[in-house]
């Protein structure tokens, strides 16, 4: 748990469309979509070997290469993303049945980030600080619904598995330049064709 530094793929997602839901939603309903959300994803980011760092409300920050290694973190992100989107659209229907008109956006950068034990006696956590987790959440924001939105540094190291697409440059908050990112449409199967 000290310190340390490291390069890790971050992945931050949320949901579309949440705050107006919660602002009419029953409680119950509230925690009801909240708990099937959560189980639906964190089934995923085990499965794909992500740590997850928090929850916080609809909101999830996962990342890859800590504190297991993994060669591979920036594909088993992607892979996380595209599974936890299509996993989301079975939910979705479902929601929309009740009258729930949500949607899910993802964030992902990668990056070099300082790892270690955050918090104060009786109550850490193990976090990621870095540009790369604020990139990363700032993609998830401006992501619109069913985006999966890459850094140009995880595209890169995902471009020969996946169908994207170009966002342009996009302004975001607390970046002085305009940071370019793609949107993954699918991923691609071993003989190069898309597969959703």
């Amino acid at each position: 748990l000290k310190t340390h530094r490291r390069e890790v793929t971050v992945v931050f997602l949320d949901l579309r469309g949440f705050t107006a839901f919660a602002e009419t939603a029953e409680p119950e309903e509230l925690f009801g979509v909240l708990r099937d959300y959560h189980e639906a994803m964190g089934a995923l980011i085990v499965e794909h070997g992500g740590t997850l760092e928090h929850f916080a409300g609809d909101g999830i920050m996962i990342f890859f290469n800590d504190p297991v290694l993994q060669p591979d973190h920036g594909e088993r992100a992607v892979r996380m993303a595209v599974a936890m989107r299509e996993r989301f659209a079975d939910l979705a229907v479902r929601w929309r049945k009740l009258g729930y008109e949500l949607a899910f956006g993802v964030g992902i950068a990668v990056g070099y980030a300082t790892l270690g034990r955050i918090g104060f006696d009786g109550r850490y956590d193990y976090g990621a600080i870095g540009n790369a987790v604020i990139l990363a959440s700032r993609l998830s924001s401006d992501a619109k619904g069913g985006q999966i939105l890459l850094s140009q540094r995880a595209f890169a190291a995902v471009d020969e598995m996946v169908e994207a697409e170009s966002v342009g440059e996009l302004a975001l908050k607390g970046f002085s330049r305009p940071v370019p990112a793609v949107n993954v449409i699918a991923l691609r199967n071993a003989g190069g064709v898309a597969v959703s």
